[in-house]
């Protein structure tokens, strides 16, 4: 049987550490955190490795979602700036890993997920993990989920070729939007901060990451 804890550790010491990921609340976090129980309990050994993890199976036309590599992240929660006061949405939750890891670092957050399957998983287990913290609410990722706004931090979990607006418009004055912009290769996180309701956004590092659905740039017309 898999020694889950000695292969959370490697993954720690192997992928998130020498990608120049400094935070030790994140590593605290993650050498915490068991990222088998947020994965199908099929792909369970494959849960440390430096994978994009399917969470769904593919079905009827339905894209498969997946869990960004646990590299890729630690970087983007690490280019976010969590502090313990920052009031966090996190679109695109998946099963919940992602928002159990803010949890650690935020005062509170929003887990967004417009797959009910998903939603359900990710209440389980956040509720197992005693992520008491963390509200999963469901509707379309590409809206945010205004209610509950302005955020101090928004972390888009997947790669899009376009930032929505309403997205931007729920930020918090001096707020943060990550995400990976662009499909592979190349893909790069961005970094997009609010200042006085002007949103400016530059270069974290290069990445890639599953595309998320909803956020493809509309076609372009071709002559």
């Amino acid at each position: 049987m898999l020694d889950f804890a000695a292969a959370r550790r490697m993954m720690v010491d192997g992928q998130v550490r020498t990608s120049d990921v400094t935070d030790l609340r994140i590593i605290g976090a993650m050498l915490e955190l068991p990222r088998e129980r947020f994965v199908p309990e099929a792909n369970a050994a494959l849960a440390y490795l430096d994978l994009d993890l399917p969470a769904t199976a593919a079905s009827g036309g339905e894209p498969v979602r997946r869990l960004l590599k646990p590299m890729v992240l630690a970087k983007m929660v690490q280019a976010a700036a969590v502090k313990e006061s920052d009031h966090v949405l996190d679109v695109g939750c998946a099963t919940g890993y992602s928002s159990a890891l803010l949890a650690r670092l935020a005062r509170s957050v929003v887990a967004l997920e417009e797959n009910p399957a998903l939603a359900r998983r990710a209440r389980e287990n956040l509720e197992a993990v005693g992520a008491g913290n963390v509200t999963v609410m469901i509707g379309p990722l590409t809206q945010g989920w205004p209610a509950k706004a302005p955020y101090d931090v928004i972390l888009v979990e997947g790669a899009v070729e376009l930032v929505p607006p309403a997205l931007s418009r729920q930020l918090n004055d001096g707020g943060r939007l990550v995400a990976v912009v662009g499909r592979a290769p190349p893909g790069r996180a961005m970094v997009y901060r609010s200042v006085a309701g002007e949103v400016s956004g530059w270069p974290a590092f290069d990445a890639a990451a599953p595309l998320l659905p909803g956020f493809a740039a509309p076609p372009a017309f071709v002559f």
